[in-house]
């Protein structure tokens, strides 16, 4: 795909959002997220909600808020060997307070760290099982010595709220597409900031260019939130006609789409439409009932048709969850393109239809009606002209637009701007 201008600005705008964002410590509840979401207000207008903790969603309970101010471990002679001012990965997100002085052998307990990857600090939570917890390079955790370590983590969990926001743009229809990404990570580049990065721009494109379908994008904490969305909004989910989850989307890995639950819903076939003609390096999986929130959504009781559209797919690249996941790992080039997809996502979705033809007993004679001078002085002209009697002869009402282009061959884009040409000749009408 080619970068344009306004693409490049948009580079710009995403690297420099997921580096504002990056230091800050985020949960699935607290300061964090509410910081979150303060700064993305600042650039798209976005609407705050919030339930306080116990709420019921399902079967699940919102927990208590969770606020930390410091944490560290330190040895004998007053070294911290662990500072959550460091790196906010340093402590299990949720930690519960502690103020103690233990063995080594006591502390191994409460240490994590991989072998696997002994430079990189690893990510770890512990939301509803209250515990606390330090995670730390594995090359620094060989080298601690016996003896007596203070261990302090200053947090609290306590009765609060669980906070997410929604960026809506109204189309000509009350029909909704809903994209969600999970704002819930701390110091995470590319799993977690570039969808948020990639969802802001998205809102931004919309609102320059109304369009049939209202856009709804989510930021919301990951599993929890989905399941407290869902629970919130269940009388109005009919509203929802397409759903994509944006995660992962900063990486060099290539594109990877994730199929809804009813895999070949419309939602699925313009992913893979757009993949196939425009993205030649990617990879089309089916649905699995294990990863991002597209469970939440595509669970049985739900059955909301949401794929998952990402780069290099979760636990895939070895940086997933671990402080290698940093500004250095995520490129400019690489959310523009994730930026574009979406975009064109966005555009085939939008422009989709199914027509009639109006005069379906044989060909209708383009020539005495100016089509062919419609089409003339172009260099596709003929392709164009193929594109004509593939759309009239597929208008039958029961085939749409992405149905036309896929069996055709022809592009989507040339497949819709002569749909609506045909529309202006009066040799088609939209399908109801």
């Amino acid at each position: 795909m080619h970068i344009v201008a306004d693409d490049k600005g948009a580079g710009v705008r995403m690297s420099a959002l997921i580096e504002q964002l990056y230091p800050i410590c985020r949960s699935i509840t607290g300061d964090g997220v509410r910081q979150t979401l303060d700064i993305i207000g600042k650039s798209i207008p976005l609407d705050i909600h919030a339930v306080p903790s116990g709420t019921a969603a399902f079967d699940w309970t919102v927990p208590k808020e969770w606020k930390i101010a410091e944490a560290y471990v330190e040895d004998e002679d007053g070294r911290r060997v662990i500072d959550f001012a460091d790196h906010n990965l340093h402590v299990v997100s949720y930690s519960a307070p502690v103020d103690t002085v233990m063995t080594l052998e006591e502390l191994q307990a409460h240490l994590h760290s991989d072998p696997a990857h002994p430079d990189v600090v690893p990510y770890r939570t512990s939301y509803y099982n209250e515990d606390w917890g330090f995670c730390l390079a594995d090359a620094v955790r060989a080298k601690l010595k016996s003896g007596k370590y203070k261990v302090r983590i200053d947090s609290a969990l306590f009765d609060g709220e669980l906070t997410w926001g929604e960026a809506f743009v109204k189309g000509t229809t009350e029909d909704e597409i809903v994209i969600s990404t999970h704002i819930c990570h701390p110091s995470l580049a590319n799993d977690n900031l570039s969808g948020i990065a990639v969802c802001v721009e998205l809102v931004r494109a919309a609102m320059r260019q109304p369009s049939r379908y209202s856009l709804r994008v989510l930021f919301i904490p990951g599993t929890i939130g989905s399941i407290v969305w869902l629970s919130t909004n269940k009388a109005r989910l009919g509203r929802v006609k397409h759903g994509l989850i944006a995660v992962n989307l900063g990486d060099a890995g290539s594109m990877h789409y994730k199929q809804s639950r009813h895999e070949g819903a419309e939602i699925d076939r313009a992913v893979e439409h757009v993949l196939k003609t425009r993205v030649p390096d990617h990879v089309v999986r089916g649905f699995s009932p294990y990863g991002y929130d597209e469970r939440q959504f595509c669970s049985p009781g739900i059955n909301l048709p949401f794929g998952c559209l990402s780069r290099t797919p979760y636990g895939e690249f070895a940086e997933y969850h671990t402080s290698a996941d940093n500004l250095d790992f995520v490129s400019q080039a690489s959310l523009v393109h994730s930026l574009q997809t979406y975009r064109s996502v966005l555009d085939v979705l939008q422009h989709n239809r199914r027509f009639h033809n109006l005069m379906p007993e044989c060909e209708p004679q383009l020539g005495k009606r100016g089509l062919y001078g419609a089409l003339g002085g172009k260099s596709d002209t003929k392709a164009r002209q193929l594109a004509m009697l593939w759309v009239l002869n597929y208008s039958d009402s029961k085939h749409d637009l992405l149905d036309i282009a896929d069996r055709s061959g022809i592009s989507f884009d040339l497949i819709a701007e002569v749909a609506h040409l045909l529309v202006e000749h009066r040799l088609l009408r939209e399908a109801r």
